[in-house]
Formats: C-alpha cells, sequence, structure tokens
C-alpha cells in the first residue's frame, strides 16, 4: 500500500481527481442522501478544513497504483489537542481486502507519534463503517442524527404564529441580521457568544471545551468563502445590555443552491428561558424564503441525546433523515 500526502498549496490534479470519485463511490453506498462531491469542495477542504486548521490527507494506491482509499488525520490545535481523529474512506470495489485496517493502523502510529492519548473517529449508523470501528477495537461513545426540512412545503403562517409566540417571551431582545463576514465592531462579541456551542450535548465522548477567538471566527470566513458558501447569521441581542445572547447560522452553497445548511445554533446560558432558540430559527426560514427562494431544502444536526433542540426541530417540520455514530479509543 502506497500512501501519498497531498500538498494543499499544490495539490496534484489526479490525486485530487482520484480522491473526489473514490469519496463519490463511497457516498452513493454509504450516505446517498449527501450532495455529490466535488472537487472544489475537496481542495477547499485540503486548504482550510472547517475553520483554517485542516487535516493533512493522503490517497492510498494498491499495488497496481490505482487509488482506492482516501485517509487522513486531524489533529486539533487550538483545544482538545490530547485526541486526533481518523477519517478512511475506502472504495467500495476495494472494500474487506485489509486497506481499512492498514490506513487506521497509520492513523493511529501518527496520532500517538505526536504524543496524544485518544484517537476518535465517526461513521454513518448502519453502514459498513459500524463493523469497521469495532473490527479496529473502537468503543461507542455518541450518537447524532441529521435531520432536514423541506423548504418547498414550509407553512410560513404557522412559522408566523410561532414567531409572534416566541416573541412575546422575548421581548427584552432584539434581532440583527448579519450576511457574510461578522462586522469588525463585532467580532469580540461574536467569538464569546459563540462559546454557547460547549454546552450541546457530547455524550461520552472525551472532548474539552472548544475555544472560540475573533482569529478563529475569521478563518472559519475564509472557509466558507472558499466552499463558495453565503453564510446568513441571526443574533438576538439583549436591549438593556447590549450583549449578544445567542445566534443561528445557514451556509448555502453557491455552486448548489438548492442546499442550505445549519451551521450552528446556541443561546448563551444566562439568556435561556425565554424562547430565544425557536425564535431565531424561525425567524431565519422567513429570511431566507426572501432571499434565497430558490431553496429546496435545509439540513441539521444534534446530538441524539439533545432533547431541547430536536423539539425546536421538528416543531418548525424537520424529519430525520440519517445518523452517525462517534467512536474513540485511549491510547
Amino acid at each position: 500500500m502506497d500512501i501519498s500526502w497531498i500538498d494543499p498549496a499544490h495539490s496534484d490534479v489526479a490525486d485530487v481527481a482520484s480522491a473526489v470519485a473514490v469519496v463519490e463511490a463511497a457516498r452513493i453506498i454509504d450516505c446517498p442522501h449527501q450532495l455529490n462531491s466535488t472537487v472544489s469542495d475537496f481542495v477547499a477542504g485540503l486548504r482550510h478544513g472547517r475553520d483554517g486548521d485542516p487535516a493533512p490527507t493522503a490517497v492510498a494506491r494498491n499495488a497496481s497504483g490505482t487509488v482506492v482509499a482516501v485517509f487522513g488525520v486531524s489533529m486539533p490545535t487550538r483545544d482538545n489537542t490530547h485526541l486526533g481523529d481518523v477519517f478512511v474512506t475506502v472504495d467500495p470495489a476495494s472494500r474487506r481486502k485489509g486497506v481499512g485496517e492498514q490506513l487506521f493502523a497509520a492513523g493511529v502510529d501518527r496520532i500517538r507519534a505526536d504524543g496524544r492519548t485518544l484517537v476518535v473517529a465517526g461513521c454513518w449508523s448502519g453502514s459498513a463503517g459500524v463493523p469497521f470501528a469495532k473490527s479496529v477495537g473502537l468503543d461507542r461513545a455518541s450518537e447524532d442524527v441529521m435531520r432536514r426540512q423541506d423548504l418547498t412545503a414550509v407553512d410560513h403562517n404557522r412559522i408566523a404564529d410561532l414567531v409572534a409566540d416566541a416573541r412575546q417571551h422575548a421581548r427584552e431582545y432584539e434581532l440583527l441580521r448579519l450576511r457574510g463576514a461578522v462586522p469588525s465592531q463585532l467580532l469580540d462579541a461574536v467569538a464569546r457568544m459563540t462559546e454557547a456551542i460547549n454546552d450541546a450535548p457530547t455524550d461520552d465522548l472525551d472532548l474539552e471545551d472548544e475555544a472560540f477567538s475573533p482569529d478563529r471566527i475569521r478563518a472559519f470566513e475564509a472557509a466558507q468563502e472558499a466552499y463558495e458558501r453565503r453564510n446568513y447569521r441571526l443574533v438576538a441581542r439583549h436591549r438593556a445590555t447590549g450583549e449578544l445572547a445567542g445566534h443561528t447560522m445557514v451556509g448555502i452553497a453557491a455552486q448548489q443552491p438548492w442546499q442550505a445548511w445549519q451551521l450552528d445554533t446556541s443561546v448563551v446560558r444566562s439568556h435561556r428561558g425565554n424562547r430565544l432558540g425557536l425564535l431565531l430559527k424561525a425567524e431565519m426560514l422567513g429570511w431566507l424564503r426572501d432571499s434565497e427562494p430558490q431553496l429546496h431544502r435545509l439540513d441539521t444536526w444534534n446530538a441524539a441525546s439533545n432533547a431541547h433542540m430536536i423539539q425546536i426541530n421538528e416543531t418548525l417540520g424537520y424529519r430525520v433523515i440519517a445518523g452517525k455514530i462517534g467512536w474513540q479509543r485511549r491510547l
């Protein structure tokens, strides 16, 4: 097995094309509900990751020189520096030949060599990844659920009623619409507010709180630009103090403009109990209807144990599409 690491700045066209072909072949089998893979998204991931901390990524070739897998190891640098996340995608035509086990072992070696003590990984529920994770000694640690909203079927009269009711409980707050990059004068406050996501359940995963800073917010924005996504952020601000109390974010694929993703919804602990989560997400639907009328669907993820946010999503009309399992193993 030959492993070739891809240079993010000067990626080989053939390596990238082969990697995307493998990812797409796996998507059709493992998660056909997902959007198809694209070269531009793959390259953006190589260079930016989610928010400026990308994972080194490689292609693996068999003895005949054919790329049969994509492999990477993410080792966070801002927080959670005790762990590494291994991802392995094997072409379905080359599975059950030991390829995944070899690559996973190489990832564990890389994590251990960096002095880290935990390996984590994830896979789709019901996919071949489940028996694979068990075979390499991983323990099940979390469950996330993907829900989708059909934006062509939203009852906006009903949503307006939900907004009116929520506003009665949130009279002390005003909503700010931020499209694209966060204005400089709000950057520090947005970074502090974003830390509220750390209260979301992570089940048994051995995770530390994520550290957010203005630089990380800007790195996230740069990554979204590289992915060619239009971002909408709706913020609740406390009228009396000016404190940012919570937000919801949605990203839209410029090249696949019928698709939107929920990026974050969180409310600062001291401001909870005012229906802000429901208000923010319901108001976002109205904003998207007016600004992005071509949208067909909006996808979101929650921990299966996050009963509060799940109730909000189902009230708004989201329906379960798929699940993912998080795994971990101490080294």
